[in-house]
């Protein structure tokens, strides 16, 4: 099995190094990450496709997020990374484009005594019909979340969100 690594960057985005990636999240370092959140147009304004983490996930297991997330590969682009990852967790191979909106740094202190502190970069796009099929590894359900709905979710209930999903969230309306 080839060991996965994650980019490690300076805080204005520019790459150090490369790190194992359970290292990096016991560590804390700061990394590259992106967060894909596709929508469509509903009766009522957007939907936002998302995904419940599997319980399995090595951290945030069962919590709601964006359509999905990871950390792009040496060599990689954001948006090829997105894509990438959009058929390796939902099944999803008919987007074909994304658009990079906005990028923030977070930390957030997680379960299993993991640190998440990223340099994530905002992916989203707008699609009509879409098939796909969920990986059961890496996503336990998933729905089309009014926005309306979302955002009052996020307020009410945080903890059954991401730590980073609010912010994402916030960067996709405004895009």
């Amino acid at each position: 099995m080839i060991e996965e690594q994650v980019v490690l960057v300076s805080p204005d985005g520019q790459p150090i190094g490369l790190q194992e990636k359970m290292q990096a999240h016991r560590d804390g370092a700061l990394h590259l990450a992106f967060s894909v959140l596709l929508y469509r147009q509903g009766a009522n304004g957007r939907e936002y496709l998302m995904q419940q983490r599997a319980l399995g996930k090595y951290h945030s297991g069962g919590l709601w997020t964006n359509t999905c997330c990871s950390h792009p590969r040496q060599g990689e682009t954001i948006v090829e990374a997105g894509i990438r990852r959009l058929q390796e967790e939902m099944g999803i191979s008919g987007v074909s484009a994304l658009e990079d909106v906005a990028n923030f740094i977070y930390r957030a202190q997680l379960d299993n005594a993991l640190v998440e502190h990223e340099l994530d970069h905002v992916l989203i796009a707008c699609t009509d019909e879409l098939a796909f099929e969920p990986n059961p590894d890496e996503v336990m359900a998933y729905r089309w979340w009014p926005e309306l709905e979302l955002v009052e979710a996020v307020e009410v209930s945080p903890e059954l969100f991401t730590a980073w999903f609010p912010q994402v969230l916030s960067h996709a309306i405004a895009a």
